[in-house]
């Protein structure tokens, strides 16, 4: 796609009509524009120094072209991954681990709402008709991994990363489980426990914030799930947290792991690409492995893999429904946000989420990323729930 390029000095180079257009402050810019460093580019962005014009749509597929290598077959990735183990430990403390999480999901509760459905469900829908709505493929979502999950009345259901609670409270009113939810977001942590007290679900649905290395193991769960957690354990906390997850889980009971994978098996981290625009202004520690790791990582921990989904074009058609919705309400955003922190961090903020959403979007319709759906169960000598046959889990 063509691009105009606006020098420092105002010389215009490229087509005047080009759909995307780059006004740079600093020259610097030219070269990285030239070797495609756009993982720099679009921290110069976030902080002001290089302004777009364009939809993002018409921005993304303009990135896609310049950059020098396919990120799968490279070891460029979009996505902070694979790093040595030594600092992958360093980055995944219990304390950083809170902190990281909250400097994500603790942005601001009004601003996830003017682009998220309305249960604020902040991971990929499952798009069962194409004629869905993304609300409606939300709701199809958590359904999906309930039926999945053959959750019972009475069963005790636990949910890893519980978000808003649109699983939580969904698992519990659908299918009259007793709901827990852990989560290390203050703001979604008082945001659940409003809604489970407006529903009047206090006797069977509870939040507890909390990290899921304090979860007591005395009482395992009948089943549990976790969606876009993955992403946040750590490389070198895999084991450990699917042991972990092995231990909270009744003998033969089952265990869902939704989360973003790597598109390439040996990407690494990018150095001065994206990699570091994510790590910086969107997830820090944030970590990625590819499929084949995932499901080695899960049976060294003991755990039966019994089905795997990938959901990869579900997702990217979810991030650009919420990049869109962003796009169309960029001053209300930017309101919203300057509330909490200023006109200048408002901005940034602003900036790096409109470059996320869009970029992530690219990256799962290019397959550099991928989302899967991994079905387990903890082996026993009695019967496992998962039934003979696939289709249980389809309407």
């Amino acid at each position: 796609m063509p691009i105009a390029v606006q020098l420092p000095k105002g010389q215009t180079l490229g087509p005047p009509d080009a759909p995307v257009k780059l006004l740079l402050s600093e020259w610097s810019s030219l070269a990285r524009l030239r070797t495609g460093q756009m993982g720099a580019l679009a921290g110069e962005f976030v902080e002001g120094k290089l302004n777009l014009e364009g939809r993002m749509r018409d921005v993304m597929a303009t990135v896609a072209g310049l950059l020098p290598a396919n990120p799968v077959l490279s070891d460029n990735g979009w996505w902070h991954n694979v790093l040595g183990r030594a600092r992958t430990m360093g980055l995944h403390t219990l304390k950083k681990d809170a902190s990281q999480v909250q400097f994500h999901y603790d942005v601001s509760d009004d601003f996830y709402a003017l682009w998220l459905d309305p249960r604020r469900v902040y991971s990929c829908a499952y798009y069962r008709d194409e004629a869905m709505s993304l609300a409606e493929a939300q709701d199809a979502k958590l359904d999906h991994i309930c039926r999945k999950l053959i959750l019972q009345p009475g069963e005790r259901f636990l949910d890893i990363g519980a978000g808003w609670g649109a699983l939580l409270l969904w698992a519990a009113e659908h299918y009259g489980v007793d709901a827990t939810g852990i989560t290390l977001s203050k703001n979604q942590h008082a945001h659940v426990q409003r809604l489970i007290e407006k529903k009047g679900l206090q006797s069977r649905v509870r939040v507890e914030l909390l990290d899921y290395r304090h979860m007591d193991e005395s009482r395992p769960f009948d089943k549990i799930s976790s969606v876009g957690m993955l992403e946040h354990v750590g490389q070198a906390n895999l084991e450990r947290y699917f042991n972990k997850v092995l231990s909270l889980l009744m003998p033969g009971g089952l265990a869902l792991n939704h989360g973003i994978t790597a598109g390439g098996a040996d990407n690494r981290q990018l150095g001065a690409g994206m990699g570091d625009f994510i790590e910086k202004y969107i997830f820090p520690g944030g970590e990625l492995v590819h499929v084949s790791r995932l499901l080695e990582h899960m049976a060294r921990a003991g755990l039966e893999v019994v089905d795997a989904e990938n959901l990869r074009p579900h997702y990217a058609r979810t991030l650009w429904e919420w990049s869109d919705a962003l796009e169309a309400q960029l001053g209300t955003a930017h309101e919203v946000l300057a509330a909490d922190g200023g006109d200048e961090r408002a901005e940034k903020t602003l900036r790096a989420y409109r470059l996320y959403l869009a970029g992530s979007a690219m990256s799962f319709e290019k397959g550099w990323l991928a989302l899967h759906q991994v079905l387990a169960t903890r082996p026993s000598d009695s019967p496992s729930a998962y039934p003979f046959r696939r289709d249980y889990m389809y309407l």
